[in-house]
């Protein structure tokens, strides 16, 4: 499999592998979102998702995948406070935002940092249409964030700073997206750099959160920990698909298309939180979601 992912990188057959891998991500990362903003506590709920795919990626680490080479480890210290600022931030948006508020201001805003980042550390360069696609996301985003800022009532006194952890979260997003690519193109084989991200991240958050599991009804921990494992699923898929994108194809197009999942994360907080959307806020994110689209088919041309 090694071989094939390596022969198909940079050519047209792995560009449209690196779509199909990018709307899958962008899918099952609303799906991953979801899971955290459910029922309960979005810190705990974090934490039981890393310390299951923690616990799974163990054994594969360790006696499956090859070791990682010695450049490696610097690389893999950089990644993991990358995401623990991601997730701290992304925690503490949730507990002060419906998840149709924060989502697509933390998804959205990512891909503008990432296409950055991605022209200073993989010198891809978009073109003028592919920036104006750029545009019309991030017009999509703030578009948004004011809409919310004026209307909605519920979670008032907490609007300001949950879509200022939003902007902080997705400045984290690009972050970890633009090292994670870099990482992953760092050594000879990919699935060494997916176990090891797996296993090395899954133990920051439970362990901050030790406390809080005596707040937790003993009826509510079997459930949470199941939505623990489901969301270890969902992440290795979400997480290992975007990887493999931006490994055969570029960061910032994959970056980009990943960030449709704003329009699944609007179907999921409507049909499966109750969540309120109504046809402004899905004209919002729909304007998200066709400014990746341009940005696709404008580097195309």
């Amino acid at each position: 499999m090694i071989d094939t992912i390596n022969a198909i990188s940079g050519t047209p057959t792995g560009h449209n592998v690196a779509i199909a891998l990018a709307l899958m991500a962008a899918f099952l990362h609303a799906l991953f979102g979801a899971l955290q903003k459910g029922r309960h506590d979005p810190w705990l709920s974090r934490a039981v998702i890393d310390a299951s795919y923690g616990l799974i990626a163990a054994p594969v680490a360790l006696f499956v995948v090859p070791w990682p080479e010695p450049h490696m480890w610097p690389i893999f210290a950089l990644v993991v406070v990358i995401h623990i600022g991601y997730k701290l931030a992304q925690a503490a948006s949730y507990t002060r935002g419906a998840y149709t508020v924060v989502y697509p201001v933390v998804r959205g805003t990512g891909p503008l940092f990432t296409v950055i980042g991605a022209g200073l550390l993989f010198s891809e360069h978009f073109t003028p249409g592919q920036w104006a696609g750029v545009a019309l996301l991030v017009s999509g985003i703030w578009g948004l964030a004011l809409y919310n800022l004026r209307t909605l009532t519920v979670g008032r006194e907490t609007m300001v700073s949950a879509l200022a952890l939003a902007v902080l979260t997705g400045g984290f997003v690009a972050a970890y997206t633009t090292v994670d690519a870099y990482g992953i193109r760092a050594t000879a084989n990919p699935f060494t750099f997916l176990a090891w991200f797996f296993f090395l991240d899954g133990w920051f958050m439970p362990l901050l959160t030790l406390r809080r599991w005596g707040h937790i009804p003993k009826t509510e921990i079997l459930p949470l920990v199941k939505r623990g494992v489901t969301g270890a699923i969902v992440a290795y898929f979400s997480f290992g698909a975007v990887m493999m994108a931006t490994r055969i194809d570029r960061v910032g197009e994959a970056a980009v298309l990943r960030e449709t999942s704003t329009v699944f994360a609007a179907l999921i907080g409507w049909l499966v939180l109750g969540e309120k959307v109504g046809p402004r806020r899905t004209g919002l994110m729909a304007l998200i979601a066709l400014g990746a689209v341009v940005v696709e088919f404008a580097g195309n041309r």
